[in-house]
């Protein structure tokens, strides 16, 4: 059997697209994924990037959530230091009394942003070191058992939202098996602690309220197309566009910049990234995504499709479904 299979969408941006496009572009890819047979879609918290559309997470859930009917969507993640737990209980016990059943709340402690934008979002580097005490207040006001008294999240309370620990370390594998939460795993961009941490979360999990035994979801890259030398470009124009990554904010660059930046050593850590992907026709990306799920052992996978237009990202989520969940 397949294991399930989930979306991550960034809400991205090509280079010659609008922002309203990129959203409107985020509605259809969750009216796909709810078509063909995904589990959920997730949305991440960045911030000052401006090719990228899920900043205000719990805004764009509302949205999706608005334009879709059965499918879960959730934060994948929100990055709890940028705000008090009690606002995020009231935002997301709001998502879920409005589409109950259906949200999700994954939790990160990164600041999802540079450091001049962890100055204007007034959060300080301390913040990550309270963040298991956060992700437990959090919890408590979702549960209906607040630990200030007095302080209850409505809505929120009482609403049960699940709870995820995202990572790309050891930290975050370890708290979500003391915490007895899932663990999602960002191997789509981070990939060098995946099978050490996925280790230490199984052998350390505690079972909790919210989950009896350990699962982990993994992130993995896929671009799939109809032709392999066309999902072999627009891997290539996807690359160029994260040359973006290695330049000061706002640089204007050209295709033949980005080539050159890329065949140099500097951009070996954007090269890393892409260690988890699968990237051809459906028969190749199947036999791929089976590969990792059994390297792995994942209890399911998060897919981040890739493809820098919107209708690319639609049809590389669509051949995946049609080739890996029949």
């Amino acid at each position: 059997m397949p294991v399930p299979l989930s979306i991550l969408d960034l809400a991205t941006a090509a280079r010659d697209q609008t922002m309203a496009q990129a959203l409107e572009g985020t509605v259809a890819l969750a009216q796909k994924a709810e078509e063909t047979g995904y589990e959920r879609v997730w949305y991440a918290e960045h911030h000052n990037m401006a090719s990228i559309g899920s900043s205000a997470t719990s805004v764009l859930l509302a949205h999706v959530a608005a334009h879709t009917r059965t499918i879960r969507l959730g934060a994948g993640g929100i990055m709890l230091p940028n705000h008090a737990p009690l606002v995020i209980a009231e935002q997301f016990g709001t998502l879920e009394t409005l589409h109950p059943g259906r949200i999700d709340l994954g939790l990160g402690r990164a600041p999802g942003t540079d450091q001049n934008t962890m100055r204007a979002l007034r959060r300080s580097g301390a913040k990550a070191d309270t963040f298991p005490e956060d992700v437990m207040e959090l919890q408590a006001y979702l549960q209906g058992q607040s630990r200030i008294p007095g302080v209850n999240a409505y809505p929120g309370k009482g609403t049960d939202v699940p709870l995820y620990i995202l990572g790309s370390s050891l930290f975050g594998a370890g708290l979500a098996a003391t915490l007895g939460l899932p663990y999602a795993f960002a191997s789509h961009f981070s990939p060098g602690a995946l099978h050490e941490a996925i280790a230490l979360y199984r052998r350390e999990f505690q079972p909790s309220e919210q989950l009896e035994a350990p699962h982990v979801i993994a992130g993995f890259n896929v671009i799939a197309a109809d032709d392999q030398a066309d999902a072999e470009r627009q891997q290539h124009e996807m690359m160029r566009s994260r040359v973006a990554l290695l330049l000061q904010p706002g640089t204007e660059y050209t295709d033949e910049q980005a080539d050159e930046l890329l065949a140099a050593p500097q951009a070996s850590h954007l090269h890393q990234m892409a260690t988890y992907s699968a990237v051809g026709t459906p028969g190749v990306v199947r036999d791929k995504v089976t590969e990792f799920a059994e390297q792995t052992g994942a209890d399911e996978l998060i897919i981040a499709h890739q493809g820098p237009q919107v209708e690319q990202r639609l049809r590389s989520a669509e051949l995946l479904a049609e080739a890996y969940l029949g």
